[in-house]
């Protein structure tokens, strides 16, 4: 395969273990160009840190892609107008992020003609699925090359294989991995391989550092998280400042389990302060402004969209279908939610917006109403039981 060196490959490089092993073993047959997507949890040292490290795989060139916004306006918007957590608990913190880095990664590998592009994945998890979808979808003629998948590779053989090239960074695994984005973190250990164990305290990135209570106040305009404590700025730099001064309490921790697309379950713990307090401050809104038919069908089609997004098949035209009902039930759902921020969890206090259809105009529940007399309500009574009454004297 030596005249591939004049070929161009693109790799999805993250700087772990397994991107540096694809990196090294690939650069000595094509001229490997390594992207990284952020979308979100990177900071600038360590984006520097990642380049550094491709340049020492051997690539020819390295490409960090700021995705944080993108990320947001495609796929976080979604999650929240549809109150999305799967299997009731997960924020789809990680999966969700994945379609947007393969999205990402496919595009900057047709902007420079590569005619290959290669992912890290082994044979065994989602995301060799969520990549090779989108990769086959959008750049059918491109040639998807996953050297950890395709050769069994073991953790151990990678670390030979990078020593004996001369490349030794401490690949002794960590205890914990830990996957950081905007949307929340997951973190993977020993735990979590079987089922009755919990993640210790230590194994979660943010530690309690705050005690005492506090209030917080999140404004919402048609769907969208637009001010933090009355703060305007953009939803996902919310979502960042709610989430530093959240996981100060600790707050978002659990541990998710769930069937994978190739029909194994899997475990996997979580943080995602931000992600949940902004889920369960939306919801709310949502109950008091919403009428209760949108309610339903919104949570019907909100697990659909849940679980397409992390099945990987985020480029079907039923995702644009379900995005548009989405966006359309948002158009009264605006007003403040007051919460209040406590060790290891929060509370839901209460909603402020002109849109709440709890209005004393009309009625109180369980008072005195205004809306209709009580002869009203015996006959719409009587009428709404009709059916059960017809049932069961025909079928006695």
């Amino acid at each position: 395969m030596s005249n591939n060196k004049e070929k161009k490959l693109v790799i999805a490089y993250s700087g772990g273990l397994d991107t540096s092993y694809c990196a090294v073993s690939l650069s000595k047959e094509f001229e490997v160009h390594a992207v990284s997507v952020n979308t979100g949890g990177f900071s600038k040292e360590e984006i520097k840190n990642i380049e550094s490290n491709a340049y020492k795989m051997g690539v020819t060139t390295y490409k960090n892609i700021d995705a944080v916004t993108t990320f947001y306006n495609k796929v976080v918007k979604y999650l929240i107008f549809g109150n999305i957590l799967k299997n009731a608990t997960y924020p789809l913190s990680v999966s969700a992020e994945r379609i947007i880095q393969a999205i990402e990664i496919i595009e900057y590998a047709k902007s420079i003609n590569a005619e290959f592009i290669a992912h890290g994945s082994t044979g065994a998890g989602n995301d060799q699925v969520r990549f090779d979808m989108i990769f086959q979808t959008l750049a059918p003629n491109i040639k998807i090359i996953t050297p950890i998948r395709d050769q069994k590779l073991t953790r151990q053989e990678e670390i030979d294989y990078l020593k004996s090239e001369g490349i030794d960074m401490a690949w002794e695994k960590s205890k914990y991995s830990v996957n950081k984005g905007l949307w929340g973190t997951s973190v993977g250990g020993v735990e979590t391989l079987e089922s009755d164990k919990p993640l210790p305290n230590a194994a979660y990135p943010s530690q309690l550092q705050k005690e005492i209570e506090q209030k917080v106040t999140l404004t919402f305009e048609k769907g969208e998280f637009i001010a933090l404590d009355k703060q305007k700025n953009k939803p996902e730099i919310n979502i960042e400042k709610l989430n530093k001064i959240a996981s100060k309490f600790a707050i978002g921790r659990d541990i998710h389990v769930g069937d994978t697309i190739l029909g194994t379950k899997g475990r996997v713990g979580f943080e995602a302060a931000a992600a949940l307090i902004t889920v369960k401050a939306h919801h709310l809104l949502e109950k008091h402004t919403l009428t209760k038919w949108q309610l339903q069908h919104k949570e019907h089609l909100s697990s659909f969209y849940g679980m397409h997004l992390h099945e990987g098949q985020y480029l079907d035209p039923v995702m644009r279908d379900i995005e548009a009902f989405l966006q359309n039930s948002q158009k009264m759902v605006s007003g403040d939610v007051t919460l209040t921020l406590k060790p290891y969890h929060f509370s839901l206090d209460g909603i402020v917006s002109k849109h709440d259809l709890m209005s004393s105009a009309f009625s109180t529940y369980g008072e005195e109403n205004k809306a209709w007399t009580a002869e009203d309500a015996k006959g719409f009574i009587k009428i709404l039981g009709n059916q059960n009454k017809i049932y069961q004297q025909v079928n006695k």
